[in-house]
């Protein structure tokens, strides 16, 4: 594990993950931006829908499990499905990773097939094709890169938790830029130039990540690795136990968190007024934009967020880890108690754009309490040898999330806004209710699974 700290207190090898990490989110939310919009106002007319490779066959294996499906709802499955395949497959990129490739291989290769799948976007007839290779290099990519974070520092490292939370920015500078540039050629220019610009920002990334080798911590060879023993047996599943704990609530939150990007976006298009007057000049903000409102919060609200915890701590009265993680899901059902309030108060008509701006406020500070704290405990609580399966195993979790969240979407259409929204509020109350309701379980497992992390390391 590296020591020296020549970025903003951490090792050198922070900046080059939180970098590579900036790109991917850059070239992954650039085209989740453009995605249902592509697939609703253009892919999806019958004449175009034909050229593309198997998308035909899809949509008749879907409408066998629904019945039939317009282009709204087969857009929002197909969504569905691909933001889900982003999350199931790191559990395969993890395990891969831990027994056979290393991390820093499975980090590269994830790299370049992300990047020729965006690249392949350009072309209707290749979409399905593209879509997999972005999933299945994501999968690579991205429990591998999160567990090295972590591996940058000591068990005992207080700087862990932290280090997560400055990556987290990166992830969200990217996806704040994203649609604004992306989209904003997607919209204007053309479709397939806005997914073009995406596989750029993967290439920068790749090599970004293969500049900042010699300052990421060197890993073992496969003789080198340490073969599993008993002791590391239990460890694991007492760490897979303390996950499946919080595998339902993180399904829950992913399911109406993951909106963002599919009826949200519709709403923002189709019910949302969207103009903006300064100084007399009349403007009207383009949907794709709106996807930036979310990132562009994060890296606002992180500072003071983290600066409020640290004052509580020293009074003994911050937030636990799994409370936050509580919170979290409450604050989602804020945020969709808000679009309910839009729903109801513009009775069909237009909703101003700044209920939208409240929405993504509320989720932001709901998305700190959960995403990044639960990264952290994924690192803090896996074996060594396993981490990046396990990291990949919390991925399917939101897997899970995304794929209900399509599914959800399917009803878009047919299901009036306001009692859609009450629908994503009441998925959040659940979510805290089962995290609460697991507490006791979880403060009994957690510190034995980081003890055991502690010795294994220290045996290392």
């Amino acid at each position: 594990m590296t020591r020296s700290h020549n970025f903003l207190g951490h090792p050198r090898g922070l900046a080059f993950l939180f970098a590579s990490e900036m790109w991917e989110r850059f070239s992954y939310y650039g085209m989740r931006a453009l995605l249902v919009l592509y697939m609703v106002e253009y892919l999806l007319t019958p004449e175009r829908m034909e050229t593309a490779l198997g998308l035909a066959t899809l949509k008749r294996g879907l409408e066998t499990l629904s019945g039939p499906l317009g282009p709204q709802p087969f857009a929002s499955q197909i969504y569905g499905l691909y933001t889900g395949l982003v999350y199931l497959m790191p559990i395969v990129g993890g395990f891969i990773a831990d027994r056979w490739l290393g991390r820093t291989r499975a980090i590269v290769i994830g790299a370049a097939s992300m990047a020729a799948g965006h690249f392949m976007m350009a072309y209707d007839s290749l979409f399905l094709i593209a879509m997999l290779l972005i999933a299945s290099g994501c999968g690579f990519f991205k429990p591998n890169i999160s567990t090295q974070v972590g591996e940058l520092y000591a068990p005992t490292d207080v700087r862990r938790d932290r280090a997560y939370s400055i990556f987290y920015v990166g992830i969200n500078i990217g996806a704040f830029f994203a649609p604004l540039v992306c989209g904003t050629i997607g919209e204007t220019i053309g479709w397939h130039y806005g997914f073009a610009c995406a596989g750029v920002g993967m290439v920068i990334g790749l090599v970004t990540y293969v500049i900042g080798l010699p300052s990421l911590p060197p890993e073992p060879s496969r003789n080198e690795r340490r073969k599993p023993t008993a002791q590391t047996h239990a460890h694991f599943r007492r760490s897979l136990f303390t996950l499946l704990l919080l595998f339902a609530p993180s399904a829950l939150f992913w399911a109406a968190f993951e909106q963002q990007g599919n009826t949200i976006a519709l709403w923002a298009a189709q019910s949302t007024d969207r103009g903006l007057d300064v100084f007399g000049w009349r403007a009207e903000l383009p949907v794709t934009w709106f996807q930036a409102f979310n990132p562009l919060m994060i890296f606002l609200f992180t500072p003071p967020l983290v600066s409020l915890w640290a004052w509580l701590s020293r009074f003994g009265r911050e937030p636990s880890t799994i409370r936050k993680m509580s919170l979290g899901c409450l604050g989602v059902a804020a945020s969709y108690g808000v679009m309910a309030l839009a729903a109801w108060t513009s009775d069909g008509g237009k909703a101003s754009w700044l209920w939208l701006l409240a929405y993504f406020a509320i989720i932001t500070v709901s998305e700190l309490h959960f995403s990044p704290i639960a990264l952290s405990l994924v690192s803090h609580v896996a074996p060594q040898g396993s981490r990046s399966a396990l990291m990949g195993f919390w991925f399917t979790s939101m897997f899970l999330g995304n794929l209900m969240a399509g599914w959800l979407g399917s009803f878009w259409s047919s299901v009036p806004s306001l009692y859609f929204f009450l629908l994503m509020g009441a998925l959040g109350v659940v979510g805290a209710l089962i995290v609460e309701a697991a507490r006791r379980p979880l403060d009994d497992l957690m510190p034995s699974c980081v003890a055991a992390v502690g010795q294994w390391e220290r045996l290392s």
